[in-house]
């Protein structure tokens, strides 16, 4: 049977202060010690945050199919904003999370003095522009509004798609961290930016959206079919991947993980289900 936790943001929020579990064990715990010495209960279920699509669908299918083979016992708890999975790791109120690409994470460490790390890459989501009003890209138009992500990552990537499409200017070097005060020229369209997570919900109200790859999924788009822009997959930055707080890493059930996140059946689970909407990203450990 499967055992999702769904968390809410205050729920998650208040257990965290009040709790502060310790994702380690304790000195008389049957334990294996992680890199930074503390002992992590190898007889426990590792706990993983994860976004629900499809983060927490991948997670599944190893822990139903693949998990008990390997000795490990996988419990996942399901998030759906992009801030608690990171903080629950850091506190310990859960062992790792995923749902994250390195862009993302460089900038959350360094926002919030938080110590996580990638541990291995699992698949890419591409960013893409939608719309229930336009069918075609050439037929956006000045005077349009656009919904785009609010943070900081993702909406510089947003911008970046947009740009490469023609829709706007952006200034030389700004990359993946544009901001809309980087665009040289709007070419009279409107930005409206919002929490990633609400962005699918707001396409009715504006003239096109870009939405992340999950969050497109939850809302029963299909990235590679209802695109009007979608990101190449080709030297993309954004695999999403396991992630640990720093020292966790030879945990020996977050490298069972890992192994499996990484295998054959993933791989055709994940190019079966998701029919190039989501593409393996497996070949590379994750840059740390």
């Amino acid at each position: 049977m499967r055992k999702n936790i769904k968390i809410t943001a205050a729920v998650a929020s208040a257990a965290a202060l009040a709790l502060g579990l310790s994702a380690c064990g304790t000195d008389s715990d049957p334990a294996s010690k992680s890199e930074s010495g503390a002992k992590a209960d190898t007889s426990k279920a590792l706990v993983v945050a994860a976004s629900p699509t499809p983060h927490a669908d991948i997670l599944n299918f190893v822990k139903k199919n693949l998990a008990e083979k390997e000795g490990l016992k996988l419990e996942v708890k399901e998030f759906t904003d992009y801030v608690l999975p990171n903080t629950a790791t850091q506190s310990g109120q859960v062992d790792a999370n995923f749902f994250q690409h390195k862009p993302y994470l460089d900038d959350f460490n360094a926002k919030n003095k938080t110590t996580i790390v990638p541990v291995v890459n699992v698949h890419l989501e591409p960013l893409g522009l939608y719309s229930t009003k336009i069918k075609d890209l050439k037929d956006i138009k000045a005077g349009q509004t656009i919904a785009v992500p609010n943070d900081t990552t993702n909406g510089g990537r947003a911008l970046q798609l947009l740009a490469e499409n023609g829709l706007i200017t952006l200034k030389d070097g700004v990359g993946t961290s544009a901001k809309l005060s980087d665009i040289t020229d709007r070419k009279g369209l409107e930005f409206k930016e919002l929490e990633a997570a609400t962005v699918p919900r707001a396409l009715n109200d504006v003239d096109a959206a870009v939405v992340n790859g999950n969050y497109a999924l939850e809302a029963k788009l299909s990235p590679a079919k209802d695109s009007l822009a979608l990101e190449k997959a080709e030297g993309n930055p954004y695999a999403n991947f396991l992630a640990v707080k720093a020292g966790n890493e030879k945990d020996p059930r977050v490298e069972k993980l890992a192994k499996l996140l990484n295998s054959d059946e993933v791989k055709k689970f994940i190019e079966d289900t998701y029919k190039g909407s989501i593409i393996p990203a497996f070949g590379a450990p994750a840059t740390s």
